[in-house]
């Protein structure tokens, strides 16, 4: 085991076991649904099945980043205990997280000098972060120190892929990522938008694509396309989904069927509150190792 307190926020989109078997501690993003505000705690509060349906049914949730006071409450029982700390979190292209962590890392640096806080802006979201946060994990068990694990993160979070697609543009253009015109024009003609986060950790639309089916086969053959060793890739795979599991699936049991080396299964989870309100249901998110994003 490493030297330091390796530590992300609750949007890597991974089970609460997952957490608690990597040895993993989280702090929560929040959301307001129909005027109550709950922590983004892994579907605790509220199960991804009634989330996802309330959401159809016409409720629009609001998200909140975790705030500096929270983030030193969060950072201060590791310091008390004089351990260091490597933090990893959200796209800077998504939230204002990494800026309010690195605020709090200057406060309580402040209060604990003889400690270290390493903040890392991961460039990902979602269970691409889960995927990179994962690699960390090994890292820290295999007893690297803090700034080699820092400076190894650093140099390969662009060799996450983190590509979408979506069958129901509602909640992507509410939140501005899609304009209203293409929203229409994509619900008409049956439009799954095929989507990626680039090298500056922002959301991108690449190509409309007609038909789900479509794009199921599309974006697998966009990871063989980009994945290290194309169809020998033998790393691991995340997928997640928002209240569309079988596609999901039928996304996952493809890329085993395409990339006889995986490392594993195919890991699939549910997109949390977080992230889902952004992309609401209907999403697929396929993440995977490969060559450098580079725009």
């Amino acid at each position: 085991m490493g030297n330091f307190i390796l530590t992300c926020c609750s949007t890597v989109d991974m089970k609460k076991e997952f957490f608690e078997q990597r040895q993993i501690p989280y702090v929560c993003f929040h959301y307001t649904m129909d005027g109550v505000t709950y922590p983004d705690d892994l579907g605790q509060s509220i199960p991804f099945p009634e989330f996802y349906d309330r959401i159809a049914k016409g409720a629009t949730p609001v998200t909140s980043q975790v705030n500096v006071d929270e983030y030193c409450d969060f950072f201060e029982p590791f310091l008390k205990e004089g351990k260091d700390i490597l933090h990893l979190t959200l796209s800077s292209g998504i939230s204002g997280t990494y800026n309010s962590a690195c605020v709090a890392r200057e406060e309580m640096s402040s209060r604990y000098p003889d400690r270290k806080i390493v903040i890392v802006d991961t460039l990902g979201a979602s269970a691409g972060y889960g995927l990179l946060t994962d690699a960390v994990a090994d890292l820290r068990d295999k007893g690297a120190a803090l700034e080699e694990a820092a400076e190894w993160t650093e140099n390969n979070k662009l060799l996450v892929h983190h590509w979408f697609f979506s069958t129901d543009l509602t909640s992507f253009k509410r939140g501005g990522r899609i304009s209203a015109t293409s929203a229409m024009l994509g619900t008409v003609l049956n439009i799954c938008p095929l989507m990626s986060i680039d090298d500056k950790g922002h959301l991108i639309p690449r190509q409309k694509i007609r038909t789900k089916k479509k794009a199921i086969q599309e974006i697998v053959h966009t990871m063989e396309a980009h994945a290290i060793d194309g169809k020998n890739y033998s790393g691991k795979c995340h997928l997640s989904y928002s209240a569309c599991e079988n596609d999901a699936r039928e996304v996952a049991a493809l890329v085993e069927e395409r990339f006889p080396r995986l490392s594993g299964r195919v890991l699939v989870n549910s997109i949390g509150a977080v992230i889902g309100s952004h992309t609401g249901p209907g999403t697929v998110a396929l993440f995977f190792w490969g060559d450098k994003r580079v725009d």
